[in-house]
């Protein structure tokens, strides 16, 4: 500020007042870089603060000017300012109109840097004015009243920036777009556009408050046009030339560039209206190209292209629906294909063949959803409906819907034997888990318990498991995915293995006490175990049988040991699962006697040697008691075996036939395993186990029914059949007629009785 400028003397002259202000404030407005000393910044200051009190006291202590209070010479003085803001603006929208695109740029947000600096140095010069005068009118309701610095503001928007606004936004739209064209520019002027346009936005009721309306209105509505109308011509254009693949990679990385963009130089305000607009025109208008080429990525397994696809059609409005339907179809139509190829109609198949084809199935398609679907539960529910499909009626499910779950268990069996390949724990392990991925899909899942139980028993009775640790981890899988009732049973048989082995060292412990060595050597060295009969899945024998004498002698020494400890029990003696072994002492061409691996019922065949070299059929049959159809296959290994000749040679076992003992056996092994299950006892236990699973599910229908019934008392037939179906499907699908059947059945054992309009009532 030159210092010849002269001092305000006249405190209650406005227009001296005024051509002082002005000289200062065009200074701070045009020469602010220069400097202003503090002497000349505080004479501005003080010019204000007297003028304004001056001229209160005068109207308050003489009595002049009554009219003409602080209030008055204030709304003069404010007045005046706005004139020099307009008249200042003016000449600065004058000379913008010589610049044009980045120039122009320039110039706007020079003037606007020079221009809010200025306004903020003058709100402080009219300090008095703000805390007063402008106070008091705003408090008292003045619309169109500014603190100063506000007053600035508004006077560059309605000034100024209305009649600019569109140049500059066409400039900072042709800059944007040079960049979307790989141009570098220079961001910026863009970002200072966009922090002028937020700042006018003014709450018209309250000064102290902004709002985002003028960037809304002014920036945000021509860049969302402008952004839709390019990315609109270049996707249209990129897809008449590119492949889809192609394109959703072009798609992808113009909506990261634009996320960009926001933190870059817009303001966070626009990112739902661009990120809308750009997914609208990227994705939203060629959905369906995109959903098109689906099935040739699953076909090919292009699993990045898949990830990608999903990214996009996830971000718009149902834009992934269509695709779920066509995963499942594909996965459905994957299961069933694999399942054809390792079975087809044949039963002559390995049960891990079976299962393998189905895991693997799951198995890949779990990836693909995991790694390019990022695990949607939507896509795992189609995954699983597929599953639940292609696992539960595929080619090999067509002789039978309960096929499945017995292939699943004897898969399960062969794990858990002794024998098994999978001889690491942590292998073994994860085989069960995987065994639970296929059983979660199963719906008959009583026919697996049935057939589990039946192997578990086998595998506990024969002491054939690979290990109790595997055993319980798989029985408690199932507990967790079926609950405490569904492996009751399965924990009650374990336990009584484990309390067997403590009531065979307390009966070793008493034959100590109680029987002398000659005693102790009439009998056979035996292992026993006691089952209970309601949770073991095991059937008395279904044949006589007359035990060699050295194995009752044995028997009965138990039993008498058994029933002082338990008096009141029954047991009843399981031949058909009793095994030992036997030495081949009449053999004598090397050193070490053979051992003979035997069931009891061939062991009963077997010892009659001892006191013959040839029987005769009729014979045999006499001395076991055995029945036809349990003698004639059991005959036929031994004779297959060679450790017994027949005679005529090559005779099948009947009678008539003579079999002698073979004195030149010879094997490989010295321990020679004889008790090999014969096929059509596997058959005849099948149908066993189907025919107890069909009268389970009779007595689960029929316990569903009268459960239902007796809690709603009266209901409609259809109402009871859909309750029955929600009761029991977690064990297996009904059908309805089965439903109906039992229904019919408990109203014929006055449980329910029908009445008029198709209710039934449960009779008490």
């Amino acid at each position: 500020m030159p210092p010849t400028m002269p001092q305000t003397s006249h405190k209650d002259d406005l227009d001296e007042t005024w051509a002082f202000l002005e000289r200062g404030i065009d200074s701070v407005m045009w020469k602010l870089e220069e400097g202003i000393d503090m002497k000349t910044y505080m004479a501005l200051y003080t010019a204000v603060h007297n003028f304004c009190t001056t001229q209160k006291a005068v109207g308050g202590s003489s009595g002049l000017h009554p009219h003409r209070g602080a209030h008055l010479l204030g709304e003069e003085l404010y007045s005046l300012l706005g004139q020099y803001l307009e008249q200042h603006l003016k000449g600065v929208y004058e000379t913008s109109k010589s610049h044009t695109e980045e120039a122009l740029l320039a110039y706007y947000n020079s003037e606007w840097t020079r221009y809010t600096t200025a306004a903020q140095f003058i709100n402080h010069l009219f300090k008095y004015l703000n805390r007063h005068w402008v106070k008091r009118e705003i408090d008292e309701g003045k619309r169109n009243v500014y603190d100063v610095y506000t007053l600035h503001l508004v006077k560059w928007r309605d000034v100024f920036f209305k009649d600019v606004w569109q140049n500059v936004m066409k400039a900072v739209l042709n800059l944007v777009r040079k960049q979307r064209n790989g141009e570098t520019i220079e961001q910026s002027q863009i970002k200072s556009v966009v922090d002028s346009f937020v700042s006018l936005g003014l709450d018209e009721n309250d000064s102290t408050k902004s709002t985002l309306e003028v960037y809304r209105y002014y920036f945000e509505r021509p860049f969302i046009q402008d952004t839709r109308e390019y990315y609109e011509r270049e996707s249209r254009q990129f897809v008449a030339e590119n492949s889809v693949v192609e394109y959703m990679k072009k798609a992808e990385a113009r909506l990261e560039e634009e996320k960009a963009r926001v933190g870059l130089y817009l303001h966070p305000d626009i990112t739902k209206r661009l990120t809308e607009t750009c997914l609208d025109v990227l994705v939203t208008a060629h959905s369906g190209l995109l959903r098109d080429e689906f099935q040739v990525l699953l076909d090919n397994e292009r699993q990045d292209d898949l990830a990608r696809m999903y990214r996009l059609l996830s971000k718009i409005p149902d834009g992934l629906d269509p695709l779920r339907a066509k995963f499942e179809t594909h996965v459905r139509k994957a299961g069933l294909a694999a399942v054809e190829k390792v079975g087809g109609e044949s039963d002559n198949f390995e049960p891990k063949v079976y299962v393998d084809a189905l895991l693997q199935v799951h198995s890949r398609y779990q990836n693909l959803v995991n790694v390019a679907f990022a695990g949607e539960s939507e896509f795992v529910r189609s995954l699983d409906n597929a599953c639940r499909e292609f696992v539960n009626r595929n080619a090999v499910c067509k002789s039978s819907s309960t096929k499945s779950p017995e292939l699943l268990a004897r898969y399960t069996d062969s794990l858990l034997k002794k024998g098994s390949k999978a001889t690491e724990e942590s292998e073994l392990e994860e085989l069960l888990t995987q065994i639970m991925t296929v059983f979660r899909y199963i719906e008959d899942k009583d026919v697996f318990q049935k057939f589990y139980s039946k192997m578990l028993a086998k595998r506990l009775v024969h002491s054939n498991s690979v290990s109790d640790d595997a055993e319980t981890s798989m029985i408690s899988k199932l507990k967790e995915v079926c609950g405490f009732e569904y492996t009751n049973k399965l924990q009650r048989m374990f336990q009584d293995v484990q309390i067997s082995k403590d009531l065979n060292s307390s009966y070793r412990d008493w034959q100590e006490k109680v029987l002398d060595d000659e005693d102790r050597k009439k009998g056979v060295d035996a292992t026993f175990q006691i089952l209970g009969t309601g949770f073991w899945p095991l059937n008395p024998p279904t044949t006589e049988f007359i035990p060699p004498p050295e194995i009752v002698k044995t028997a009965e020494r138990f039993q008498n040991f058994y029933f002082d400890k338990h008096s009141g029990r029954k047991l009843t003696w399981l031949w058909q699962l009793c095994k030992g072994e036997i030495k081949a002492n009449y053999i004598t061409s090397g050193k070490i006697p053979y051992t003979f691996q035997v069931s009891t019922f061939q062991m009963g065949i077997l010892l009659l040697y001892n006191e013959h070299d040839s029987l005769e059929y009729t014979e045999i049959q006499k001395a076991t008691k055995l029945a036809p159809e349990l003698l004639e296959p059991n005959m036929a290994l031994l004779v297959k075996a060679k450790v017994l000749l027949s005679k005529p040679e090559g005779a099948k076992p009947a009678p008539g036939v003579s079999f002698v003992l073979n004195h030149n056996f010879k094997n490989k092994k010295i321990k020679v395993n004889l008790n090999i299950q014969i096929k059509s006892e596997q058959k005849h236990e099948s149908d066993d186990t189907h025919k107890t699973i069909e009268e389970d599910r009779k007595l689960l229908l029929q316990s569903a029914i009268v459960r239902i019934m007796k809690s709603r008392k009266r209901m409609k037939h259809v109402q009871l059949v859909q309750e029955v179906i929600q009761q029991v499907k977690s064990r297996f699908p009904p059908k309805i007629p089965d439903i109906k059947k039992n229904i019919e059945a408990l109203m014929e054992k006055d449980y329910i009785e029908r009445l008029d309009n198709d209710e039934l009532a449960y009779i008490a």
